[in-house]
């Protein structure tokens, strides 16, 4: 990483808070001295906050798995008599197209009854009239045992109704995210996760149990609610405790274990082929979630906004125990009069907080827009490819299972890139680069299976990495004043998208690459689109609308070709070398601790600690983040 690559964000927030209050003491000035990452987030981390990945991805893309459609055919009650071979032979005719295969939803209008009585042998007559399927279907169940598809007979005149299946559970996400956002804002976090939790559980065992196929809509739109609320909650909670320093490790981090749940699911989906069985089982031992009641402690910031100082002290009191700090009492009274200042002086900043506000400014209304049209490129082809991913390929389980896994080395060199060449450019790459792979597979031919999964792989692995750069780049190009909502209306659109992405895929009914290509030329125009933003590497965050307005009004077009930022001469007081004894001299109670500040950090977790906070986005006046519509 880069030498003296300063935590802009953190530093940014809270350097005009402390200019206005001298006295006060925010807790990112805290953190470092009860532990930044101490054996306290550790545990939360590892113990907590990372297996609460795993129920997002499990209930977002096990439904690809129950409304899996297998091979069928029309069913004739009359020649039940008869093997599974001969009826096909004898009821349902050939496609024109391809005489090895028989037609899925029409049979020969013929009475079978009438021709078995005054026939011994009978002889097949291609230019009978055909019939769609009035007895019901028969389905090739050597592959697929069960499935949704099964049950409620959604083939044929009703085969778009998984597809809407599938738009319902992402019907359900915005409104959720929305929801609980709320939520976690007036009850807590802790609490909000357990609703969420609960919510999530309900929702699962209603589609296990669901015997009626509005009624497994109703309950996919419920578990739709929950996603990705519920995976963003416990990430909140574990940023907030993380020091500043090592919240874009917490983000990067908790993408991988994402990843690694689906790459856990594909595994549960190869086993358990009932998708009544694999419903129960991606949700049931999600019940012992329940015992994070007793060891999931609430935000500090939620409670220091809140003004429930007592409780909030006994959390920070506990951190520092467990990570062997000691925390002054001093901080207590410091702390308790800043939140009041914070309140007071947060509602004059957020009342004219709004959408509308991001669009007074013709720099400012380009930017949100070039911005939401990247977030929503990213968004749908990154869940299109994931939701397409078993399609591809002989093996839907070991496509799914691929699928996942490119994800991991795109986050690993995306975080690393981010701060060597920049964001603008790395965004634009990977989205151009994964859709040109996605078109590409229009020149295969149509019995190319694993040329077609190696591109698509390609395509998987670029998306992922994008999908990581643009929620830090946006979060860098919004002023301060205007980020909260900037980002949030952004994810909120991205979400909408997703809504459509389902019926493009339907479209591989007929036609494997077909969705591939429109996912690829989406992502190649949101590519193209991204280099008209400023690069913002080596740059200070905009604190006002004016200030977000001024970046990048001076384009032109040969900041296209441009790589990385300029690097900014930074004061003493802005070094990152200096950030600590900058944010100390704010509170002189604690001076004499600052020298133990260095040799805590050890050279071995020097490129960790340097790594910029650029994922701590999202915050409010009072300094908690707010959750967005993020997977």
């Amino acid at each position: 990483m880069n030498d003296r690559i300063l935590d802009q964000e953190s530093y940014a927030q809270s350097t005009p808070a402390k200019a206005a209050h001298d006295d006060g003491i925010d807790l990112d000035d805290l953190l470092p001295k009860i532990g930044e990452f101490g054996l306290y987030q550790k545990c939360l981390l590892w113990l907590v906050c990372l297996p609460a990945c795993l129920p997002c991805g499990f209930c977002a893309f096990n439904q690809l798995f129950m409304t899996d459609t297998p091979d069928h055919w029309c069913r004739v009650p009359q020649l039940s008599n008869f093997s599974l071979e001969e009826r096909k032979m004898m009821s349902i005719p050939k496609k024109a197209e391809d005489n090895s295969t028989y037609e899925s939803c029409v049979r020969y209008s013929v009475n079978w009854t009438e021709i078995m009585e005054f026939n011994r042998s009978i002889h097949i007559n291609e230019s009978w009239p055909l019939e769609p399927c009035l007895d019901g279907y028969e389905y090739d169940r050597s592959e697929v045992i069960s499935s949704v598809v099964i049950d409620f007979d959604l083939v044929c005149d009703y085969d778009v109704y998984p597809t809407l299946g599938l738009v319902a559970l992402n019907v359900g996400g915005p409104v959720g995210v929305y929801s609980f956002g709320i939520l976690n804002d007036r009850i807590g976090r802790k609490k909000s996760f357990f609703a969420c939790l609960s919510t999530l559980l309900l929702g699962s065992i209603m589609t296990a149990y669901a015997h009626e196929y509005w009624f497994w809509v109703v309950a996919r739109i419920i578990v739709g609610l929950t996603i990705p609320a519920v995976y963003q909650i416990p990430f909140i909670i574990s940023l907030e405790l993380a020091g500043p320093n090592y919240r874009s490790f917490v983000t990067v981090m908790t993408c991988i274990f994402y990843t690694l749940g689906l790459i856990l699911l594909s595994g549960v989906t190869y086993v358990l082929r009932d998708w009544r069985s694999l419903a129960l089982a991606t949700s049931v031992p999600f019940f012992f979630y329940y015992l994070y009641w007793f060891v999931l402690p609430e935000s500090p910031r939620w409670l220091l906004m809140k003004e429930r100082l007592e409780e909030a002290n006994n959390i920070l009191k506990t951190i520092a125990r467990v990570n062997g700090k000691h925390l002054p009492e001093e901080f207590t009274t410091k702390l308790q009069k800043q939140v009041l200042e914070q309140k007071e002086h947060g509602v004059k900043e957020t009342k004219n907080a709004n959408a509308f506000s991001l669009c007074k400014t013709p720099n400012m209304r380009l930017k949100t827009i070039l911005i939401t049209l990247n977030w929503c490129a990213s968004e749908m082809v990154y869940v299109g490819l994931s939701y397409y991913g078993p399609a591809i390929g002989s093996n839907q389980y070991m496509s799914f299972f691929l699928s996942s896994a490119v994800e991991i080395p795109s986050y690993i060199v995306c975080w690393i890139l981010m701060d060597k060449v920049g964001r603008r450019w790395p965004l634009c790459l990977s989205m151009v680069i994964s859709g040109i792979f996605c078109m590409v597979t229009v020149l295969l031919p149509n019995d190319a299976e694993t040329e077609t999964l190696i591109l698509y792989l390609i395509s998987k692995c670029f998306i992922s990495a994008s999908f990581l750069i643009i929620y830090p780049y946006a979060g860098e190009l919004y002023p301060t004043e205007l980020r909260g909502v900037g980002i949030g209306t952004s994810a909120y659109i991205g979400g909408l998208g997703l809504i459509i992405i389902p019926f493009i895929n339907y479209l591989g009914t007929n036609n494997l690459v077909l969705p591939l290509v429109l996912m690829g030329a989406l992502s190649v125009v949101g590519g193209l689109t991204a280099l008209r933003l400023p690069e913002t590497l080596h740059t200070s965050l905009p604190q006002t609308a004016e200030e977000g307005e001024e970046i990048g009004k001076d384009w032109t077009y040969k900041d296209c070709w441009s790589c990385g930022g300029p690097r900014q001469v930074e004061s003493e007081g802005d070094s990152y070398e200096n950030l600590d004894q900058l944010e100390l001299a704010q509170a002189p109670i604690i001076e004499d601790e600052v020298s133990e500040l260095r040799p805590a950090r050890r050279s071995s977790m020097r490129k960790l600690v340097r790594q910029a906070s650029i994922l701590e986005t999202q915050r409010d006046h009072d300094g908690s983040l707010k959750m967005t519509y993020w997977f």
